[in-house]
């Protein structure tokens, strides 16, 4: 038997829409429908955010340190960063040093917040407008630059012209189930399969970000202690 050839299935809003009104049993019928189950799903991309690291959201970025500033802003849709070093450049040559993260204790705590030299720590300040600061304050001696990995928001599902959410396909079918568990919990009617659903998304978030994640070796050394 012939297959496809083809590995490309990748739904529209609209059907993602129409498959999730289908598992509460009921039926997208009126344009509020398509309204509230786009309002849905951006709730569902913010929550996802907040249940972990999202891989295909890790963005790489560069911002050049100033000598004399310490705070730097962050692009606007920036949630947190998972990685940061400190890049400078000599004979045409990059050289990479480790930079880091403190808490707002440990930067409240700091005597001399404006002492220069090669910084060597950062506070990510994550605000609505998030930023950092870097200390030491960069000094002169160098150009240098906070080479980072961001976490950015999943983009948001428009009222009109977008085709496809902003997820890789292993995450469609966790879409689709709680996309299906968040209208059903909107309507009364509905009301008898909220705990199958919300068993079924639950279920398929677990699939998902078990797939989604780091898939690097490790090795432990166990530590000898003399008493």
């Amino acid at each position: 038997m012939a297959t496809s050839d083809t590995a490309t299935y990748n739904p529209d809003i609209t059907e993602i829409i129409v498959e999730a009104f289908e598992r509460a049993g009921l039926e997208a019928k009126s344009g509020y429908d398509i309204k509230t189950a786009r309002r849905s799903l951006n709730l569902i991309s913010i929550e996802w955010a907040n249940r972990g690291v999202n891989l295909w959201t890790i963005e790489e970025g560069s911002t050049t340190l100033v000598s004399g500033t310490d705070k730097y802003d962050l692009p606007a849709d920036t949630i947190d960063l998972l990685e940061h070093v400190i890049r400078t450049t000599s004979g045409g040559t990059n050289q990479d040093i480790n930079i880091s993260r403190m808490s707002v204790s440990d930067y409240a705590g700091i005597p001399n917040k404006q002492q220069s030299g090669k910084p060597v720590q950062i506070w990510i300040d994550r605000q609505n407008t998030p930023r950092f600061y870097v200390w030491p304050v960069p000094d002169s001696s160098t150009t240098y630059t906070l080479r980072y990995w961001r976490l950015r928001r999943i983009q948001d599902v428009g009222n009109t012209g977008q085709l496809t959410f902003d997820i890789p396909f292993r995450f469609i079918p966790c879409l689709v189930a709680g996309l299906a568990y968040y209208i059903a919990s909107k309507k009364p009617e509905a009301e008898a399969r909220l705990p199958r659903l919300k068993l079924d998304y639950e279920e398929q978030w677990r699939l998902a970000s078990e797939e989604d994640r780091e898939k690097s070796s490790e090795r432990f050394v166990p530590r000898t202690y003399t008493v």
